[in-house]
């Protein structure tokens, strides 16, 4: 792969050190575990529910419904481009504890795209024997045991940066890595991208404008209904909203708002295998509002954009309470559950399965999944991060690759 020269502009498009949407805000603190990286008639359905019981954590991305049915396009074992997100972060460690747990009979072959001596670093430790084997182009050599592919992308060589600091250099190669795995995956030499954390006030500090990965990847790809879509054991969770207060989440909220992120979700949860999707929209107050005592956004914005989709013969219902929505979902009632703002789907999800569930962004026209949690600054460079998340996001790449080919047709751009 050659350079990309002038493409990278429209990530870094200058030298500002000034996040976008901070100007007269006070500095965010520079250390923290973790930063957010970043729709025929309804069946009758329960108003309440109960609190599921935990079960056995698992690590595998088969699908878990009848309904969602795999693409068979893609018969070739599939290559994912890792990138390991902030490279002082923990990103670098659990990107190489995820590629040796899978190994060379995973379902996906990996490549992390960053420079060999970060990782080199990552595993030194972590107290791993591995090598690192760099690459300048997708020609893959054969695999080997014990040894991690690298495409190196020459952004910090040899230079030695302090863990858990935000550093405008380790924003500069975070930035690369996405530029270089999102070219490869859009010229399909890799199915798909698997990606670490980054941190927002490096990759300001480096130049980007950009308020995270999601922006930063619609940019690149020139994709411009990007959504969140949270996977926890097989079942989809949308977001309405996403980076906004709440008070301004709720001010978004429309009949015309909710109705197109009503299709959006039916069209990913059909891209990604559901061809008969089935979908909960969340309430947003208390008991649904109990016919308006509790606020009227169920009666003037969501029943109506509900009722709307039901009548072009979509499988929705709602809205239904949010302390039970999520419970029916993991029941099996539907494939997916649009909820209403950014916690109201963070906290369901990772409350009941915090290290397997996993983000992917839809709308983009190549296939990519995530961590859904920050750099953990307080414990870079100490070895102890746990790579269970990765390793979930990354076989959960694995798994989805075989739907390359309608992610491309679908989200074309």
């Amino acid at each position: 792969m050659g350079a990309l020269g002038g493409w990278a502009e429209k990530v870094l498009p200058s030298r500002s050190t000034e996040p976008p949407g901070r100007r007269g805000l006070p500095a965010r603190p520079r250390r923290g575990r973790h930063e957010c990286t970043d729709r025929p008639a309804p069946t009758a359905v329960p108003r309440h529910g109960t609190t599921p019981s935990r079960a056995p954590r698992p690590h595998s991305a088969t699908p878990r419904n009848a309904t969602e049915q795999k693409d068979t396009s893609m018969t070739e074992r599939p290559t994912l481009a890792v990138t390991v997100g902030d490279p002082v972060g923990i990103g670098p460690e659990i990107t190489v504890r995820t590629l040796l747990q899978v190994g060379t009979t995973a379902a996906a072959r990996g490549v992390v795209v960053a420079d060999a001596a970060v990782l080199r670093r990552a595993l030194q430790v972590c107290g791993l024997d591995a090598t690192v084997r760099t690459l300048d182009s997708w020609d893959l050599p054969a695999e080997e045991e014990g040894t991690i592919d690298c495409f190196d992308i020459g952004v910090l060589k040899d230079i030695v940066l302090p863990w858990g600091t935000v550093d405008e250099r380790a924003g500069r190669a975070a930035v690369r890595a996405i530029e270089v795995a999102t070219r490869a995956a859009l010229e399909r030499d890799v199915a798909g991208i698997v990606t670490g954390p980054i941190n927002k006030e490096a990759i300001w500090a480096a130049g980007s404008e950009h308020l995270g990965h999601t922006e930063m990847l619609g940019a690149l790809t020139g994709a411009t209904r990007q959504n969140t879509m949270f996977v926890v054991r097989g079942k989809k969770i949308f977001f309405a909203t996403r980076h906004l207060s709440l008070r301004k989440a709720l001010d978004q909220i429309s009949v015309d708002q909710q109705s197109a992120q009503i299709d959006e979700a039916l069209t990913a949860l059909r891209v990604f295998g559901h061809d008969r999707p089935r979908l909960a929209v969340a309430a947003i107050n208390p008991h649904g509002g109990e016919n308006g005592a509790f606020g009227d956004e169920e009666i003037m914005h969501l029943g109506p954009a509900v009722e709307r989709a039901q009548a072009s013969g979509a499988d929705v219902v709602g809205p239904v309470p949010a302390d039970s929505v999520f419970h029916q979902l993991l029941q099996g009632r539907f494939d997916g559950v649009l909820s209403q703002y950014h916690d109201q789907g963070h906290i369901a999800a990772k409350t009941y399965d915090f290290d397997g569930t996993i983000s992917v962004t839809v709308g983009l026209p190549i296939l990519r999944t995530s961590v859904d949690h920050g750099t953990a600054f307080d414990i870079a460079g100490t070895g102890e991060a746990d790579p269970a998340t990765m390793r979930s996001a990354f076989e959960h790449g694995a798994g989805f690759a075989h739907f390359a080919d309608r992610i491309r047709a679908e989200y074309a751009v």
